[in-house]
């Protein structure tokens, strides 16, 4: 997606150790003019999806997932990464570990919000290594839902997690695929993707 390229372009930093920030605009001050836009690619790209339910994990899926599931006409519902006294009643549960923060969670969503009429579509900010989604897939696959695809904002495509899924079977679109980053110069090169806008 080219606004979406052009955004990180523009305002992403590349830091050591494989790191992009775009915190000033995706997930930590939130452009919700974006959000919106890439709602409708998402909504455009699985049109043909019967999906009633979005699955995402806090915290930085939370706004983008909301904004999107406007263009989808469903609710969202996220995982969450620990227990709180206001959760109540059977849960499924999944290990992910973080590549941002380096460590593992638990994430938990309730029952009550995930079954076997649902079909589910993924939404995230980033797939590094696939951890957080797949973990969301077990989700899914404990609820006997259907998982109907995966929508990311941004893919790092010299990682692992996008190629793995798509090895899966997963429907993965990604509206920006980063394909490389140099820390030093600040470059950052995309993958085609002719098929969206």
């Amino acid at each position: 997606m080219k606004l979406l390229e052009e955004r990180i372009a523009r305002d992403g930093i590349v830091k050591e150790g494989n790191v992009l920030k775009v915190d000033s605009f995706l997930n930590h001050q939130m452009d919700t003019a974006l959000f919106s836009a890439l709602g409708e690619e998402w909504a455009r790209l699985f049109a043909d999806a019967p999906i009633n339910k979005i699955l995402t994990i806090e915290a930085s899926g939370i706004g983008i997932a909301c904004v999107a599931a406007q263009h989808f006409g469903v609710p969202v519902v996220f995982a969450k990464k620990s227990q709180s006294i206001n959760l109540d009643g059977a849960m499924y549960s999944s290990k992910i570990e973080s590549f941002t923060h380096k460590r593992v969670y638990d994430v938990i969503v309730s029952k009550k919000f995930l079954g076997p009429e649902d079909h589910v579509l993924i939404i995230d900010d980033f797939l590094a290594n696939g951890c957080a989604v797949l973990g969301l897939i077990d989700i899914i696959k404990a609820a006997g839902a259907t998982l109907e695809g995966v929508g990311i904002a941004v893919e790092k495509g010299f990682q692992q997690g996008g190629k793995k899924l798509r090895e899966m079977g997963v429907r993965v679109e990604s509206l920006a695929i980063v394909d490389a980053m140099d820390a030093e110069s600040g470059a950052i090169t995309f993958r085609e993707q002719p098929h969206q806008s």
